[in-house]
């Protein structure tokens, strides 16, 4: 098959400003290519890469994007541009496969490639103009049944495929893990951290003294976060908290974010983000370093967490989250070691399933069936 991935216009690929879905992408494209496919790679241009080159038998393509910005109005425009820019490079394919928004409205025949709508996040009314596409692929069960909720007549062309752990699995067990609570994403509002931070401070003071905490993604507003102002408002939550907590900033380099994984015991994923989340990449790769995930009782977390099982669960929902929180931070924390590895070990297991050579067949299917359904583009 002949493969054209584009992702969005605020990211580059390889995911050197971060990214879950160029992560994904990245390392599901290479995957491709090593199962004798060709793929070409569109992403956003960056002074650190050349327009054009191959990686792992990937021809990537880089044209000018933008910095992300704080307007989702202005968001859907820049994504507009960039979506006429790369209309115009897509080469012929079997299939064109596309996180943006604007991209599956713009092309409609079949030379570019079937369209194959990658949803990454809870869709917001743009579903029923994907009519003439030829998937909407769901990377959870939760973002599915929202997709068939907006657009019940497209019910036949959704399919739930999860995303890629982007790297495998070192099994081989790492040193002694730091009483360490982790948090790995985009210091935004949307990811839970004021929530995380009032609960710290209603832990007994014993405890928190016991656990340090390590907060590390990027705050700034065109990698996605929440802005300076955010970032110092929860800073100064922190200290008030009286959390042993260190702002790490963004880390983007893999051996890097993998020593932070490998290092804790425990990591905090408090997403609040009901329309916001799919299925999150950081808590599976904290998964796949035998690091135990908190997370909230978000849908897309059932897909791949479960309570006491592959990890543990607040109700973010309640009366008084923060409370929630703090109490079932309490329980989690003052378990033994040796029961929060035992759990790791359980999550590392759970997450070997999405491992990108078991996922990338399970999108070259559906390509081949899509494929076989549109007998002209055999």
């Amino acid at each position: 098959m002949k493969i054209t991935i584009v992702t969005g216009a605020f990211f580059p690929v390889p995911p050197i400003m971060g990214g879950a879905v160029e992560k994904v992408w990245f390392a599901l494209g290479e995957e491709f290519v090593r199962q004798g496919h060709e793929v070409v790679q569109i992403s956003r241009a960056h002074p650190r890469l050349p327009p054009t080159e191959e990686i792992e038998g990937v021809r990537h393509r880089r044209i000018s994007g933008f910095a992300q910005p704080r307007s989702i109005v202005r968001l859907k425009l820049l994504d507009l541009l960039y979506s006429l820019r790369v209309r115009r490079l897509l080469p012929k394919a079997d299939i064109l496969v596309t996180n943006t928004f604007s991209l599956p409205l713009l092309v409609r025949g079949t030379n570019r490639g079937l369209v194959y709508v990658h949803v990454q996040r809870g869709p917001k009314g743009q579903m029923r103009w994907y009519g003439h596409v030829a998937r909407l692929c769901a990377v959870s069960r939760a973002i599915a049944d929202d997709i068939i909720s907006e657009a019940p007549q497209l019910r036949d062309k959704v399919r739930v495929l999860p995303n890629a752990l982007p790297f495998r699995i070192e099994r081989t067990p790492s040193g002694i893990r730091e009483q360490r609570l982790l948090f790995v994403g985009r210091v935004h509002p949307e990811k839970g951290i004021e929530l995380f931070l009032r609960a710290l401070s209603l832990l007994p003071r014993e405890l928190l003294a016991a656990w340090e905490v390590n907060m590390v993604g990027p705050h700034e507003t065109e990698l996605g976060g929440g802005g300076d102002t955010f970032l110092q408002a929860m800073q100064a939550l922190g200290r008030a908290s009286g959390a042993p907590l260190k702002w790490l900033g963004k880390i983007f380099d893999p051996a890097h974010l993998t020593a932070q994984y490998r290092s804790a015991l425990l990591f905090i994923y408090p997403s609040v983000a009901e329309t916001g989340e799919a299925l999150p990449v950081a808590p599976l790769e904290a998964m796949a370093n035998r690091c135990a995930p908190i997370v909230s009782g978000l849908a897309c977390f059932r897909d791949y967490i479960e309570d006491d099982v592959t990890g543990f669960v607040f109700d973010h929902r309640a009366a008084e989250p923060a409370q929630n929180l703090a109490e079932r931070l309490v329980q989690v924390l003052r378990l033994g070691r040796d029961e929060i590895m035992k759990i790791g070990e359980t999550a590392q297991a759970r997450a070997a399933e999405f491992e990108v050579e078991k996922v990338a067949p399970r999108y070259l299917e559906d390509f081949a069936s899509l494929l076989a359904a549109h007998p002209a583009k055999k």
